[in-house]
């Protein structure tokens, strides 16, 4: 069955793109936030950054953090509620 045209994409690295899943290792995390083009040496601690204070809430997955999508979008919405004047 075909992803629809609207479907959430990840960047693949190559620059192609994969269908998003609903649950992301820290890797897809960071693609997905476009993390790992910023130019920062560890864009992982990014997430942990954004864990800490509150903004980013991970799943533990045996001994892995997981992130799901939904949790993604929500930490983008608050940080542009943040940068609001």
């Amino acid at each position: 069955m075909a992803e629809p045209a609207n479907a959430p994409v990840l960047p693949d690295g190559n620059g192609g793109f994969d269908p998003c899943p609903e649950l992301l290792t820290e890797g897809e995390a960071v693609r997905y936030l476009r993390l790992d083009t910023t130019g920062v040496r560890d864009p992982r601690q990014s997430l942990r950054y954004y864990r800490e204070r509150g903004l980013l809430r991970a799943t533990k997955v045996g001994r892995c953090l997981r992130y799901r999508r939904v949790e993604l979008e929500r930490l983008l919405e608050r940080l542009t509620d943040l940068r609001k004047p």
